[in-house]
């Protein structure tokens, strides 16, 4: 069978198991931004608990999926079987690029700014709020979109653990030897990167010129 025929004939198949795959990506990028904005805020003026932070995140990274995938099923309450764990790993995955980012802006501001902002008698929380994060938001926004478009690839292997997603596909294909299936999976998720990719750095450029 021919990659059209696949396509044609399973294409409910293929749209419910990219419904499912975005599905993954939004609930765990939506846990990462939640976990890794704050954070990021908190340990501006802490340097000891921002290389804590930093470390841990890089040592995430440096897991291969699979392995990651692997070592968080039989940890209690967080592990095992299905989607929950693929959400833990990908969340994992998503906080480096994000917390760097979000640091990077936060700390990158012209120190005659914040001077400035101190002059006219507002607080650390006050220049916190008022002035560094709406002049990082481009920057987190590009740590975000660098996230995203690593949660897709990387959630193709949650189907490895039954979480579903576009990876049964690529799965599927390789043990059937079947290109046609195998693009099923591949191509779907490269165009959900590619749109992600692509609306997120037109946001970043509306947030760099306004």
């Amino acid at each position: 069978m021919n990659t059209y025929t696949f396509f044609a004939t399973h294409g409910g198949e293929i749209l419910s198991t990219t419904l499912e795959h975005l599905e993954l990506v939004l609930i765990a990028m939506a846990i990462a931004v939640a976990v890794a904005i704050p954070l990021a805020i908190f340990i501006v003026h802490r340097p000891t608990l921002r290389t804590v932070a930093m470390g841990i995140a890089s040592v995430f990274q440096t897991i291969p999926s699979l392995a990651l995938f692997g070592f968080l099923i039989p940890v209690p309450f967080i592990g095992g079987i299905g989607k929950r764990t693929a959400v833990v790993a990908l969340v994992l995955y998503a906080l480096l690029p994000i917390l760097r980012n979000t640091y990077v802006g936060l700390t990158g501001i012209d120190p005659a700014v914040l001077e400035a902002a101190t002059a006219m008698g507002m607080t650390p929380q006050q220049v916190m709020w008022r002035v560094r994060l709406p002049l990082a938001r481009a920057v987190i926004l590009a740590g975000i979109r660098t996230a995203t478009v690593i949660t897709i690839g990387v959630a193709t292997i949650a189907a490895a653990i039954g979480a579903g997603g576009l990876g049964t596909f690529i799965f599927r294909g390789v043990a059937m030897v079947s290109d046609a299936v195998i693009l099923a999976g591949a191509i779907p998720a490269a165009l959900l990167a590619l749109a992600a990719d692509g609306l997120l750095a037109m946001l970043e450029r509306r947030l760099r010129v306004s």
